[in-house]
């Protein structure tokens, strides 16, 4: 049974505590919500990483919440109500294999943590690592809800449910949020009305993690697929930005063309980025990304970013700084405070298909909104996508399934036939399965 005491001892446990990105922004979330208190643990594999995150966490808010730097998951997990997963499986380095090796053979990825070659070498990686987890949970916190922020997140999230089935686990992603905003901007463009929140406009999501669909949305009383239809084809050849913003100016922003070339083939809105969604397809897109003006992002970047939040971390520590008390945007501590009965909350998860999403496979991981409030997370039954993406969608979730199967068992070959059925991997059987040698061996030999 899921029972905490009081809203003054609540145990959350952060497995990849020496996060530099999400953690922050838990911090930061948690030292604005005067809502609940109590204990933050931190494990993670770089014990030094959690150490300097508990030294800033406990300078962080008024002192409701205190974080400790602990060594093993029988110790981050025991007597935690909640936990959070958000951790990098492998190295930048696996990374930077998983996303460039492909190129010699013209196969370019943008983000390459889902699908594509990357997505795939990267899911084997974390298939282990996450039924280690889901055995501790199983263990030491099995009525805990469990949080998940890590790619690939079908791949992830599956693994735990296939390991531990009485698990209460869902994923969460942000890529519906940044939909949500371009919909607000695009209520003030088309019919110039404000909308002062994003959470004002309300979608119906269904699809896969970062190949979800928007099939309905409104704001108020007005219904904006036709908006959208006129607002696509304004900005279908240009594509859209806001004023003073450039596309060109970051390697996360885009101009939206790929999602407004993909809402004129299917009819429905695409809810996540043009980097993700490009890797869903046969590589038109890739190999074009000035054309469609989003960007690859190179792992050169994620490393000196890496190194940038190492000198700030370390300054704060040495400062004995705490995180900036700004809202970061994310909804994770509302989704905790609706768990713990304090308050309701509809939001998009990642979960297991109940029949929420017609026609894709049971239990295969989707992604709906759901209705979450005290210990309940239920999914919203959805419909069905569009014919012809979920076409594409099955194809990814076969793969995904395949994946997370390969790697429990150590099924070269399974894997092999899911990186052959990718659609990014256009080459011939015998250099793709070179290709498929070399990324594997060069990081994972002993699969």
């Amino acid at each position: 049974m899921f029972y905490i005491s009081t809203l003054d001892q609540i145990k959350i446990a952060y497995i990849g505590g020496g996060s530099q990105g999400w953690a922050r922004s838990l911090m930061s979330d948690l030292s604005l919500d005067d809502r609940m208190s109590g204990t933050v643990a931190l494990y993670d594999l770089n014990v030094e990483a959690a150490q300097k995150n508990e030294i800033i966490g406990n300078n962080s808010g008024d002192g409701r919440w205190r974080y400790e730097a602990v060594s093993t998951l029988k110790k981050v997990l025991s007597g935690a109500d909640i936990v959070i997963i958000s951790i990098l499986p492998g190295t930048l380095d696996d990374m930077e294999t998983d996303v460039h090796l492909p190129e010699r053979y013209g196969i370019y990825q943008s983000v390459g943590d889902t699908v594509g070659p990357g997505g795939i070498m990267r899911g084997l990686r974390a298939v282990p690592m996450f039924a280690e987890i889901a055995r501790a949970i199983r263990d030491y916190a099995p009525e805990s809800w469990v949080i998940n922020y890590t790619n690939p997140m079908s791949v992830c999230t599956r693994t735990l449910y296939k390991v531990f089935p009485g698990i209460k686990a869902f994923g969460c992603c942000h890529e519906i949020f940044g939909t949500q905003k371009l919909l607000a901007e695009m209520v003030t463009d088309r019919l110039g009305l404000e909308v002062k929140r994003r959470e004002d406009v309300h979608v119906h999501v269904l699809g896969i993690n970062h190949f979800t669909w928007v099939t309905a949305a409104s704001y108020r009383h007005i219904d904006l697929l036709p908006v959208f239809r006129d607002f696509c084809a304004h900005y279908a050849e240009s594509g859209y930005e806001l004023e003073g913003e450039s596309w060109k100016d970051s390697v996360f922003r885009s101009a939206h063309r790929i999602g407004f070339d993909l809402f004129e083939a299917y009819g429905a809105i695409p809810a996540a980025g043009d980097r993700h969604l490009a890797e869903f397809l046969p590589g038109c897109y890739l190999k074009q990304p000035e054309t469609w003006k989003f960007h690859l992002t190179p792992i050169s970047f994620r490393k000196q970013d890496r190194d940038r939040k190492q000198k700030e971390t370390d300054h704060m520590v040495q400062q004995k700084q705490g995180v900036e008390r700004k809202a970061s945007g994310e909804e994770g501590v509302n989704i905790i405070a609706a768990l713990l009965g304090l308050g309701e909350l509809v939001t998009n998860v990642n979960l297991p298909n109940q029949g929420q999403v017609a026609h894709l496979p049971l239990e295969a991981i989707v992604e709906t909104n759901a209705f979450i409030t005290r210990n309940r997370v239920q999914p919203i039954v959805s419909g069905a996508l569009p014919k012809g993406v979920e076409m594409l969608a099955a194809r990814h979730v076969s793969n995904q399934e395949a994946v997370a199967e390969a790697g429990l068992t150590k099924d070269r070959g399974l894997a092999f036939q899911a990186f052959l059925n990718d659609p990014l991997v256009t080459l011939d059987r015998r250099d793709a399965e070179q290709l498929f040698d070399d990324m594997l061996s060069k990081h994972q030999p002993n699969f």
